[in-house]
C-alpha cells in the first residue's frame, strides 16, 4: 500500500480510541487534523476504514482487516528500536502501566521510583483505574488485576498472594461500641465500594462479611481509606496500606482474613519485546519484596 508510518499510527489510535477526539488525546493532534489525516488515508487505499455511529467511530471490514497489519507494523517498529538501542544499557522509553487504586497509590509508587532510578532514561507513567484496564486498545503497556483474565490475547502471571483485614481508627473505636464478633458490625458505620461499580468480584469482600449496608461508598480504596483515617467508620484495608496510617487499627483479625492475588497482564504480542519483558520482571521483583516489607510491619 501506499502511505506511511504515521498514517498507520494514526489509523490505530482512532481504532483504539474509538473518536477522533480520544485520538488526538493520545496522538498530541487536533482532532479535525486527525480526521484529515484518516480521510487521506481512505483516499489512499480506496475503502472506507470507520463507520461514524452515535459510539463512535466503528472499524468497517477493511478497516479490522488493516488493524492486524498495522499492529504486526507497530510490533516490528518497536523491535527494531530495540535492537538500534541495544542490549545492556538500561531500560529506556515509556512504559504505562495501569493498575487498581490501592496498587497504584500503595505498592506501585515505591516500586517504580526504585526501578526508574536504575533506568534514569525510562519514563513511567501510572494509571490507577476502578475499572479492568484494556490492553487491547492499549490503554496501557502492563496491567495489574485482581483476577486472572480468560479472554483475549494476552499473557497473565501471578505476581503475589496478599492480605486484607477490617481495620478502623483507634479513635472510631473508642467512641463507638465494642466489636467482639462480626454480628456487632450492624451497629456500626461502614465504609466500602459503590456496590453497583465493583468491577470485578474479587473487590465484593463485605458481602462474605453478610454486610448489607454501606453508610459510606466510593469506588476509589484511597477515599475508602481516608475516610477510616478520619475516623469515620471501619472497612477492609490492604495490609500492605496499614504503614501508611498509624492510627487505625485492625479488627477481629483472627476472624476476619482475606487473601487475594495481584496478576500481571500483557498483551500477547509485546513478549518479543525485551524492554518490556526486563520492566516486567523488575517490575514482579519489586512489587513482591514491597508486599513482604509492608506486611511484615503490620
Amino acid at each position: 500500500m501506499r502511505g506511511n508510518w504515521d498514517d498507520l499510527r494514526i489509523f490505530l489510535a482512532v481504532a483504539r480510541g474509538d473518536s477522533l477526539s480520544g485520538a488526538g488525546r493520545v496522538l498530541r493532534m487536533d482532532p479535525a487534523t486527525v480526521g484529515r489525516r484518516i480521510g487521506r488515508l481512505e483516499e489512499t487505499l480506496g475503502q472506507p476504514l470507520f463507520a461514524k455511529s452515535p459510539q463512535g467511530y466503528a472499524l468497517t471490514e477493511a478497516g479490522a482487516r488493516l488493524l492486524s497489519h498495522a499492529e504486526e507494523a507497530e510490533q516490528a517498529l518497536g523491535q527494531g528500536a530495540e535492537a538500534v538501542r541495544g542490549a545492556g544499557e538500561g531500560m529506556s522509553g515509556q512504559i504505562r502501566i495501569g493498575a487498581p487504586d490501592g496498587c497504584a497509590n500503595f505498592l506501585l509508587p515505591q516500586v517504580c521510583a526504585e526501578i526508574g532510578a536504575q533506568n534514569p532514561d525510562l519514563e513511567i507513567q501510572i494509571v490507577a483505574l476502578p475499572r479492568i484496564v484494556n490492553l487491547s486498545r492499549r490503554e496501557a503497556d502492563i496491567a495489574i488485576g485482581v483476577s486472572a483474565p480468560t479472554a483475549g490475547r494476552l499473557v497473565v502471571q501471578k505476581l503475589a498472594d496478599y492480605k486484607l483485614h477490617l481495620a478502623a481508627s483507634e479513635t472510631y473505636l473508642a467512641e463507638h461500641p465494642p466489636i467482639r464478633s462480626r454480628a456487632d458490625l450492624r451497629e456500626h458505620r461502614v465504609v466500602g465500594y459503590i456496590p453497583d461499580m465493583i468491577f470485578d468480584k474479587e473487590l465484593d469482600y463485605l458481602a462474605d462479611l453478610g454486610v448489607d449496608r454501606v453508610r459510606l461508598a466510593s469506588n476509589s480504596v484511597s477515599v475508602q481509606f481516608h475516610w477510616l483515617r478520619q475516623h469515620a467508620g471501619l472497612g477492609i484495608v490492604h495490609d500492605f496500606a496499614l504503614p501508611a496510617a498509624p492510627g487505625l487499627r485492625k479488627v477481629l483479625a483472627e476472624e476476619v482474613e482475606i487473601t487475594r492475588s495481584f496478576y500481571l497482564v500483557r498483551h500477547e504480542d509485546d513478549r518479543r519485546l525485551g524492554r518490556l519483558n526486563a520492566f516486567a520482571e523488575a517490575l514482579a521483583q519489586g512489587i513482591r519484596k514491597e508486599l513482604t516489607l509492608l506486611e511484615g510491619l503490620t
